[in-house]
């Protein structure tokens, strides 16, 4: 490796050393300081990576992008933490809670890196010019009906997309356990059967959406509905658990128009604790049943 970008490198290794003593220093909670220093650790595997490899094979262009990670990782910990809302037309893009590469061979590296830093992105942009349109007297020439697309339209991309990012670990356990799969069975019978028309409403999903499995507090139960274009076919008073993005940016470039491949592929990632997690707070609410 060229010595000046091997001492680049090096010098960022150490600068997240410092990153890292400073954290243990600060006054912020436990729980933020563990998260910041474990999306610190992270970038710098990235750069040990990179460090390992030889001069031909070296990716100048990942270079760049692990210095704007570095980045994106102070402007994180930057931000106010615990927050009780969001302003109108404040929201942000959340961080990976992997690297972009963790998900290969299932999700590659370059999906990922674009859709959440480009498509995700322009979400949460599009949201928040909706909500100061709607909310803080910014309303341009546009009709309020234009806003209020927008903001279903871009609020649902934002909304779910954060969800999808949760939804998937690279040390997936491949299955369900727990309580979600106790009301799985009950729901559905059995996993496969659960998990066969989950595929099926994935791939049925006609142009652009999304498949998810809710919980119901109206019925007590669990639910699988397909979202098209995202703020579409969506059912009032349910909170989603998991969710599965069958737009094509998601998947195009690694397995062109194999929609079936990718959602396959899809199941080797999923964060079955996550959808746990999800599970254990949203059974907490429970209309009267209708």
């Amino acid at each position: 490796m060229d010595k000046e970008y091997q001492q680049y490198l090096n010098g960022l290794v150490e600068w997240g050393e410092k990153v890292k003593n400073k954290l243990q220093e600060s006054s912020i909670s436990e729980e933020e300081k563990l998260h910041a220093i474990q999306q610190v650790e992270i970038w710098q595997e990235d750069i040990y990576e990179l460090l390992s490899k030889e001069e031909e094979n070296l990716d100048y262009q990942r270079i760049q992008a692990i210095r704007l990670d570095g980045e994106n990782i102070i402007q994180e910990i930057r931000r106010p933490q615990k927050k009780d809302s969001i302003p109108y037309g404040k929201h942000q893009l959340p961080e990976l809670p992997y690297n972009y590469n963790a998900l290969e061979p299932y999700i590659s590296e370059e999906i990922m890196r674009l859709h959440h830093t480009k498509h995700h992105q322009a979400y949460v942009d599009g949201l928040n010019k909706a909500e100061e349109a709607l909310y803080t007297e910014k309303k341009g020439k546009e009709p309020l009906k234009h806003w209020l697309r927008e903001q279903a339209f871009h609020g649902s991309g934002h909304y779910l997309h954060t969800i999808f990012w949760f939804n998937m670990t690279p040390t997936s356990k491949k299955k369900p356990s727990g309580d979600i799969l106790t009301q799985i069975k009950k729901d559905f019978g059995s996993w496969q059967n659960f998990k066969g028309l989950f595929t099926e409403v994935a791939n049925s999903v006609e142009g652009d959406g999304w498949a998810a499995l809710l919980w119901s507090p109206r019925s007590g139960k669990l639910a699988i509905q397909s979202f098209e274009k995202h703020q579409l076919f969506q059912v009032p008073d349910t909170i989603p658990l998991l969710v599965l993005d069958v737009w094509e940016h998601a998947y195009y470039l690694q397995h062109k128009n194999d929609r079936a491949s990718y959602i396959n592929n899809w199941w080797n990632v999923v964060d079955w604790d996550n959808v746990n997690d999800r599970f254990s707070k949203a059974r907490h609410v429970k209309w009267d049943l209708y």
